[in-house]
């Protein structure tokens, strides 16, 4: 991997009621971390990390503990980063958790299983010169979450992509908004980064519960108001350029994850969402804050 790179592993999913929801992302080189930032070495592998965060009506829970190389581990099918990791047998991604909240320590314990019906067969390249690419893997399987702390069960669907790229996103990137919804048969993702060359990038996909990619139309620019906290700018893309917030899931000052109301490809849907502001992201008092929500262990 080049110095000063990435890659990173994301699960996001939601029970069949919509009343929980998770979010998993496995860093190597952690993208967001303050000490990555200021290491002069640029080793991405001394800067890893398995970020959890749960949401729901029973429980609400961040963790996001760096760790260095002597942590990591990793061959074609795990990856370990300290207590927790992910593993493919060839039918099922296992994901077994044992991290810790901050700045208030309490545990975040269990498993994660997901079953892909299939996979998509390509990978989209985000910047203009190849740098940053991203691959949506497996856009929406069953999902079965087990949780020993805090005590929680419940089954739904989840979403699983990697990003892998060769030097920082806030290099190449001012912001972008994403969202995935699932759909009758498959689901819907949209992705629009705006580049600090100016220019952007506007993807609309769909794809079959197999990974069979399909047509979509293009949906139109739909507003969405800021966060409350933070006033995150947010905005997305609808058939009928209506969306509405149902729930915003996390408020910071430089990303915000929420759960929408929205038309796509002429289906209503839930869609999960995210904004995200590099500019943001590299304001000195920004950094400052960050290591209160994400400790650094030698180990």
């Amino acid at each position: 991997m080049a110095r000063d790179g990435y890659v990173w592993w994301y699960v996001d999913a939601l029970s069949e009621d919509g009343r929980q929801g998770l979010t998993i992302i496995a860093f190597i080189g952690s993208v967001f971390s303050p000490y990555y930032a200021l290491d002069r070495s640029r080793d991405p592998f001394d800067h890893c990390a398995v970020n959890v965060v749960l949401y729901g009506e029973r429980a609400n829970r961040f963790c996001m503990t760096e760790r260095g190389r002597d942590a990591v581990s990793r061959d074609a099918s795990h990856i370990q980063i300290g207590p927790s990791g992910l593993e493919w047998d060839g039918t099922t991604l296992t994901i077994t958790l044992d991290e810790v909240t901050a700045p208030i320590p309490s545990r975040v314990r269990g498993t994660i299983r997901l079953r892909p019906n299939g996979f998509t067969g390509q990978t989209f390249t985000l910047d203009a010169t190849g740098e940053h690419r991203w691959w949506p893997m497996a856009p929406s399987s069953p999902v079965e979450v087990s949780l020993d702390a805090p005590s929680l069960s419940w089954r739904g669907t989840a979403y699983f992509d990697t990003n892998h790229g060769d030097t920082a996103l806030e290099r190449s990137f001012s912001d972008w908004t994403w969202c995935r919804a699932d759909l009758k048969d498959g689901s819907a993702i949209l992705y629009d980064v705006r580049r600090r060359d100016g220019s952007g990038q506007n993807l609309s996909l769909r794809f079959a519960a197999d990974g069979t990619r399909r047509d979509i139309r293009p949906p139109l620019a739909a507003a969405l108001p800021p966060t409350r906290l933070w006033r995150m700018p947010r905005s997305t893309r609808s058939d009928d350029s209506v969306s509405t917030i149902v729930r915003t899931f996390e408020d910071t000052p430089f990303y915000a994850r929420s759960l929408l109301a929205s038309t796509l490809d002429g289906e209503s849907v839930r869609p999960v969402h995210e904004s995200l502001s590099l500019d943001r992201f590299r304001n000195p008092l920004v950094t400052f804050m960050l290591p209160f929500r994400m400790p650094r262990r030698v180990g």
